[in-house]
């Protein structure tokens, strides 16, 4: 009985729910469950394909088992906006600002409202942490190292984001390439592109990209710019995760290869050399068939032959008719006499008519004496549509007409 009893409470443990159902038993609103799983506070399990997780039997006991419950988790996942972070550390709100701008408190989330201004949002808890470890900084003039980042424009709050969703990633998951894909996520496709220089293994980082932060608007415009603050920016941040990418690159292809197409993820090629030999056997054209011996020659021609098989046995074969080979070509250029020029023949003199003093032209018999008759009548024909000339004959110019606007 005690056996039985003990496989029905392991059961029972493993038995998951959806995580609808896992926050209402936990008392907590969507938005702050979600939050609870993004911080690592309620473990989830996989169930199936398309990246669904519930959350199983155990945890949720494990969670209600807790003194403080359900007190102590809403408190938690309590996140404020930038005015209650003030309101709880006794400061205005532009203080905390400059504070949260110079890098000493993480967002945990923003969102975009309807101005398309930047909001984010930030644990309470860390916030009163905060107050209590750094009270020289709620009171008096900052620093002057302070005031001169503040003066340089710096904003630190996209950063510490970015950090902060990287390391909640890199804990979720134990396989190298989700780890490496994460990185990736947060940099530019050009510099993946640089780093990851083989397509198959970008391909592969692209199916692990873990899914946008909860939030992300729908509007083109706003998407646009809440994707921006999902990237580095910063040349040093920059940087920073080309060689975190590198590195985990490295530690991906140790645990195993890529997989190319048709293979499956997490498993090594058995045979490489044999798939690159089977690939260019594939493009590589089929060679020509050959004459093999006893297969009827397609260069012979059909003999009828009367008599049976006897008479053609008794026969030679027909051979395959030879073809005429092609001489030799000369060995070099044969050399073809240059044309020689006639000698020009005089025309006779035409006889002038009766009054009129004959002209004599000192112009050579082998130049014509009209420039448009040497030409030939392709040339004149093409003459036609050429601007100004009709016919080889300069034509007048017309006056342009003036413009007028109606």
């Amino acid at each position: 009985m005690t056996v039985e009893g003990h496989d029905r409470t392991a059961d029972e443990r493993t038995r998951t729910v959806t995580p609808a159902r896992a926050a209402q038993e936990l008392e907590l609103k969507r938005d702050e469950f979600r939050l609870a799983v993004q911080l690592g506070l309620v473990r989830t399990v996989p169930a199936g394909g398309g990246g669904r997780r519930r959350v199983e039997q155990g945890e949720l006991d494990r969670l209600r088992a807790a003194p403080d419950f359900p007190a102590g988790l809403r408190d938690r996942v309590r996140a404020v906006g930038t005015g209650e972070a003030a309101a709880l550390l006794g400061i205005t709100p532009e203080r905390f600002t400059r504070l949260v701008r110079t890098g000493h408190l993480s967002p945990v989330r923003f969102s975009l409202n309807r101005y398309r201004a930047v909001v984010w949002t930030y644990l309470a808890e860390e916030v009163a942490d905060f107050g209590r470890t750094c009270p020289t900084l709620l009171t008096g003039r900052l620093p002057l190292e302070l005031r001169e980042r503040l003066a340089a424009r710096e904003d630190l709050r996209p950063r510490n984001w970015r950090a902060r969703r990287l390391a909640l990633l890199l804990r979720a998951t134990d396989d190298s390439w989700a780890r490496a894909s994460a990185i990736a996520s947060l940099l530019d496709p050009l510099h993946v592109a640089e780093v990851v220089d083989d397509p198959y293994e970008r391909a592969h980082l692209d199916r692990l990209r873990p899914p946008p932060p909860q939030g992300m608007p729908v509007p083109a415009a706003a998407r646009e710019l809440a994707e921006r603050l999902t990237r580095a920016d910063d040349p040093d941040d920059i940087l920073w995760h080309r060689l975190s990418l590198a590195l985990a690159l490295d530690e991906a292809r140790a645990a195993y290869p890529a997989p190319h197409p048709g293979e499956t993820a997490g498993a090594a090629p058995t045979a490489p050399v044999a798939r690159r030999v089977d690939a260019v056997s594939a493009v590589r054209p089929a060679p020509a068939p050959s004459v093999l011996a006893g297969a009827p020659d397609p260069w012979a021609v059909p003999v009828t032959v009367r008599g049976g098989p006897r008479a053609l046995s008794a026969r030679s074969l027909p051979t395959a008719p030879t073809f005429p080979t092609t001489p030799p070509l000369p060995a070099g250029p044969p050399v073809v006499p240059a044309p020689q020029e006639a000698a020009p023949v005089p025309l006779p003199a035409a006889a002038s008519p009766a009054g009129r003093p004959e002209v004599v032209t000192d112009r050579p018999a082998s130049r014509p004496a009209s420039r448009a008759a040497s030409r030939p009548a392709r040339t004149r024909f093409f003459d036609r549509f050429r601007w100004g000339r009709a016919s080889g004959e300069a034509r007048a110019r017309r006056r342009k007409r003036p413009v007028s606007w109606p």
